[in-house]
């Protein structure tokens, strides 16, 4: 199942033919309030009870066109959003470089995989812009894009098993962990508003089987007319899977429900400038396309 946030903040579920709003079933439950947004933690929590309802609700209902559903940010106020840093080996290596011509030196601890946090704030949608920092502009900082599997909490839990941790996963989505290089807390330098875009909507665990087995893709369209694909990966590649993921970070911090987790920035990183498109793809979740301008 694709489950969707769209127009003010109206329910989906994504098919062949558009979005079907299915908030009805939420009942009382649902508020249009997206700084409290607890029934999008209470789905994530209770999406197993729920499915039924959902699936019959969607099949019931008359589909919206995508193109005429404004899509949201399939995420509402998640306690936290994890980032990984340093999983996939080429990236490590392209760091060394990026971090000599940004930083002067290489920050030997920031090579070894380990977790973050990025402010929930930052959180966009597919479709809407990136916004550059003008102070971080001024100072001629580079900004990068980091396309990403993002990994959606379920139920959430506390010291979650190895072998239990894809349990806990409702789904997941493509994001951007979009970065400024720079001498400064990784959490300060990813935490801007627009810094954290995801979408174009959840696809459940259960679609889409082993995370190990998907393509990720980025494509940037430049203001001078120039097209390169930058980012071309296989989560198979990553250093630390997904369960694995899922059970040291619970192991640092209780996951809650719509939690979100960015698993780590595939090899291929680079600037973004004003005027350049960027096209994520990640094969069975999506693909999103953003503008990046200046703030």
């Amino acid at each position: 199942m694709r489950l969707a946030l769209f127009d003010d903040s109206r329910l989906g579920v994504v098919t062949e033919d558009g979005v079907v709003d299915v908030t009805a079933v939420l009942g009382s439950r649902h508020e249009d309030d997206p700084v409290t947004a607890g029934w999008w933690r209470g789905l994530c929590r209770d999406f197993v009870a729920l499915r039924p309802e959902l699936e019959a609700a969607a099949k019931a209902g008359t589909p919206v066109p995508l193109a005429a559903a404004h899509l949201r940010a399939p995420a509402l106020n998640p306690s936290k959003i994890i980032a990984c840093a340093s999983n996939y080996a080429e990236h490590v290596t392209e760091m060394h470089e990026v971090q000599e011509r940004t930083l002067g030196r290489v920050e030997d601890w920031m090579m070894s995989f380990d977790v973050f946090l990025k402010a929930p704030s930052a959180l966009s949608g597919p479709g809407e812009d990136i916004v550059l920092p003008r102070e971080v502009v001024a100072a001629g900082q580079e900004i990068h894009h980091e396309s990403e599997l993002v990994v959606v909490i379920g139920t959430g839990g506390r010291d979650i098993a190895l072998a239990d941790a894809l349990d806990h996963v409702l789904g997941y989505t493509v994001g951007l962990d979009i970065t400024v290089r720079a001498a400064a807390d990784r959490s300060r330098r990813k935490s801007y508003d627009t810094f954290a875009p995801v979408g174009p909507w959840v696809t459940t665990a259960d679609e889409v089987g082993d995370p190990a087995g998907l393509e990720i893709e980025l494509v940037r369209d430049g203001a001078d007319g120039t097209s390169e694909r930058r980012q071309h990966v296989h989560t198979r590649d990553m250093i630390t899977p997904v369960p694995a993921i899922v059970s040291y970070a619970s192991r640092l911090m209780t996951l809650l429900p719509g939690d979100l987790i960015f698993t780590g920035a595939p090899p291929g990183v680079g600037p973004i400038t004003a005027g350049d498109v960027l096209r994520a793809r990640i094969d069975r979740l999506g693909s999103m396309t953003l503008g990046v301008v200046d703030g």
